[in-house]
């Protein structure tokens, strides 16, 4: 069930959020996980007292956390404190336990490595590439992938210097440009491959990847060349590069009769149970 996770053969609560597209999961089932604790009543008053000392502390990341009814073990709902990924992992770091210390050698080593990213951006796509031969992609998807990387970094960076500041703004440019060549919204896309939280571009076929790279360096050109500044007038270009990429997109599908939209994607087998 997609509401239920396990980890060390303990079930840990959890509830995804289609609109946020977040998963939140019980914070109690963690604390009774990584503590051993032998019932969940016993885990409920470890969180209590580990949350009074982290707001002492003044640690807000953790202890302002949602509550969302989940199933308890008599089968009711009850208001459960739930976490985010990253609120999890900075829980974890407060907990003294031996269970604990593998998240937080790991949460280190993805720090320092973050540090040396920002020192030298190339490293970074050092590790994607890796990441991705791991998993099975083909030389030349992981090309595409990179390529289309740069050509949205670019993209970005021209916003940035035509004021584009708020995340919400580049989602939203980003949302309007997929639309216009797609006819569907990034969630769309998401749910028609089966998608939850994974990054949409992983999961795109080598067709999907180049129409994008081309949707988004028709932006750029266009933006550029209308000298486009704020969130309006991109908008505006977002949209004529968008239909750029779309009207090459139904021109192929004319002559291949086949769709470049799909929902295929990368993820593992599901596992009958």
């Amino acid at each position: 069930m997609d509401n239920i996770k396990i980890f060390e053969n303990k079930k840990v609560r959890s509830k995804y959020d289609q609109e946020q597209e977040i998963w939140y999961f019980s914070i109690v089932d963690i604390v009774r996980i990584l503590t051993d604790q032998p019932t969940v009543d016993r885990a409920r008053n470890y969180w209590k007292v580990l949350k009074s000392r982290l707001l002492k502390e003044g640690n807000e990341s953790v202890t302002n956390c949602n509550q969302l009814k989940l199933q308890s073990e008599d089968g009711k709902f009850y208001k459960t404190d739930v976490g985010t990924v990253e609120q999890i992992f900075r829980l974890v770091q407060s907990i003294p336990s031996p269970k604990a210390e593998p998240f937080k050698l790991w949460l280190a080593k993805v720090g320092y490595e973050r540090v040396q990213e920002i020192n030298d951006p190339s490293m970074s796509m050092v590790r994607a590439r890796e990441n991705w031969q791991k998993m099975g992609r083909s030389e030349k998807w992981i090309q595409q992938r990179m390529t289309g990387q740069e050509t949205r970094n670019k993209l970005t960076d021209y916003w940035k210097d035509a004021g584009i500041k708020e995340q919400d703004e580049f989602a939203l440019l980003t949302n309007i440009i997929h639309k216009e060549w797609t006819d569907l919204t990034v969630k769309q896309h998401k749910q028609m491959k089966g998608l939850k939280s994974q990054n949409l571009r992983d999961h795109m076929s080598e067709a999907e990847l180049i129409f994008t790279a081309l949707a988004e360096l028709s932006t750029r050109q266009i933006a550029d060349s209308d000298q486009a500044k704020g969130l309006t007038e991109n908008a505006k270009a977002s949209k004529k590069g968008g239909s750029v990429a779309k009207n090459a997109r139904k021109e192929l599908e004319s002559k291949t009769g086949k769709s470049v939209i799909t929902g295929d994607n990368f993820l593992p087998p599901s596992k009958l149970k």
